[in-house]
């Protein structure tokens, strides 16, 4: 659903709940009962028509934005065409990265080579996508907020993990993995299909907790953090060396590539 149909949806809303019907309004906006009805029927209604409408039900538009962004339920994920716009970029797709850790307009700039109308360009476009809602904060700084559930994903085999496996994982996984807070496990076995199930739960939990706590060490002082990368990751598979060597007609399932 488009902003404006989603508008025009809270205002039919809020028109049942004043009992407002639609001759009521139409008479109110000086217009037709028939014109009334085919507009909502359109769900397509200019910014004045809609400051108009807000007129008769004594609302604010802030307050019907509101509404709308409360029953919009929050994304987990993008589509196709909306991570392709993503990765085209590569401003966008720091960006993108940056505000899913939550930085500020004012870190952005400070850490990366965009400058400030850069770093807003590309925050518009993840509005328009429906990442974030652009908000504006006192003077002339720019707050957002973010529309994704705290399960958010890129789509497993989307344009954005096809990116980071194509360009990413080589240089992530170069690494010795030696340096302190580091660690890399490679753990395999066979498991139950429920069991495996909870671990993968276990995992997102663990993302969140990382999440949080990037959040939360956002109030110490630069010079007290560090970048630092979690991979989690968890499939049925056994390495292309060992498959060679199963016996025909006895591999298990969880040996399939």
């Amino acid at each position: 659903m488009s902003t404006s149909q989603a508008l025009v949806t809270a205002l039919k809303a809020e028109l049942r709940r004043a009992g407002i019907t639609y001759a009521q309004l139409a008479r109110e906006l000086g217009l037709a009962e028939s014109s009334v009805k085919r507009i909502f029927a359109r769900g397509d209604m200019t910014l004045a028509r809609i400051d108009e409408v807000l007129a008769v039900l004594r609302l604010d538009f802030a307050e019907l934005a509101r509404q709308v962004a409360q029953a919009t339920p929050p994304r987990r994920e993008l589509t196709e065409a909306q991570e392709e716009a993503v990765v085209r970029d590569p401003r966008l797709l720091l960006t993108a990265l940056c505000v899913l850790s939550q930085w500020s307009v004012e870190q952005i700039v400070a850490t990366y080579t965009l400058s400030r109308p850069q770093a807003t360009a590309c925050l518009l476009a993840l509005h328009r996508l429906g990442l974030i809602e652009l908000r504006h904060g006192p003077g002339t700084q720019l707050r957002y907020r973010l529309k994704i559930d705290k399960t958010f994903r890129w789509r497993p085999d989307g344009p954005v993990m096809r990116f980071f496996r194509e360009r990413a994982m080589a240089d992530y996984f170069a690494g010795s993995f030696g340096g302190p807070g580091e660690a890399l496990m490679l753990v395999h076995g066979q498991l139950a299909p429920a069991q495996a199930q909870l671990f993968e739960e276990r995992l997102q939990r663990l993302a969140q907790d990382f999440a949080q706590q990037h959040l939360a060490d956002q109030k110490l002082p630069a010079h007290e953090r560090r970048p630092v990368t979690l991979v989690l990751a968890q499939r049925s598979w056994l390495f292309a060396g060992l498959r060679e060597l199963l016996r025909e007609g006895g591999g298990v399932a969880s040996s399939r590539p």
